[in-house]
């Protein structure tokens, strides 16, 4: 399943209780289309507010889908309009949405203008921010593999290490003027990985920290030398991969 979303009304993707979260209102949406109970595993999980454009989720029947088109048809006009389902279609039994990818890409969305269509969904950047600082200290994150620096404390993860193979911040003309997008893609993302270096990245463009100790931070290895994380509606997941796949018939 392909779909995106706006992340604004949900406590995240993930189901938990008491919120509303993505994967809840597709489950539902799917057990009433197939009259049975449906569990759905997505390719990651992003946290309350943070929007996506590309989520995969995979989800197990017991026979082909008669319709896929139809099913989506079914789904979109019961999930709500903040919910798109763009395509259901079939993948190999033992392909997983979240342990197959091979890399997930994030933007983070700074508009240098007040822009009537953007605020809700992008983060208003301050004047002066110095870019090309912001831009030598992200390939710092290139030469980094424990990100514990820009790690959310106490959660359940087992390691910090991620493989970051981009980081750059891309200049953009929108409908509110110019603003700025920072395009990071990795093998994995540590929760609240993204706003923190993003927040820490700003601060160098600030000019509050230097690109120098912008690597010294990565290097302590502590939550609390880092920025603040920012806010949460700007950043979206963006794309999700996968190895090429064939399914027999």
């Amino acid at each position: 399943m392909r779909l995106s979303y706006r992340g604004e009304p949900y406590h995240g993707w993930q189901c938990q209780p008491g919120d509303v979260t993505v994967q809840e209102v597709i489950e539902t949406a799917l057990s009433k289309v197939m009259r049975r109970p449906m569990k759905i595993v997505g390719a990651g999980r992003t946290d309350a507010g943070v929007n996506a454009r590309m989520m995969i989720a995979h989800f197990d029947v017991s026979e082909p889908l008669a319709d896929p088109a139809r099913l989506v048809g079914s789904l979109n006009a019961l999930v709500g309009r903040d919910i798109a389902i763009q395509e259901v279609y079939r993948v190999p039994d033992d392909m997983h949405a979240r342990f197959d990818a091979t890399s997930r890409t994030y933007h983070y969305y700074a508009i240098g203008e007040k822009s009537p269509f953007f605020y809700p969904l992008s983060w208003k950047a301050p004047a002066g921010l110095d870019y090309d600082a912001m831009n030598r200290a992200a390939q710092l994150l290139l030469e980094t593999s424990d990100f514990t620096s820009f790690a959310k404390l106490h959660t359940d993860a087992k390691t910090n290490i991620c493989r970051v193979t981009h980081a750059h911040w891309h200049r953009i003309e929108t409908l509110g003027g110019e603003g700025w997008v920072f395009v990071i893609t990795a093998d994995r993302f540590l929760r609240n990985m993204v706003r923190a270096v993003v927040g820490t990245l700003v601060e160098v463009g600030r000019g509050k920290i230097s690109v120098e100790e912008f690597g010294r931070i990565i290097e302590r290895r502590d939550r609390c030398a880092a920025g603040t994380s920012m806010p949460a509606q700007a950043l979206y997941l963006w794309e999700v991969t996968y190895p090429e796949f064939t399914v027999s018939e």
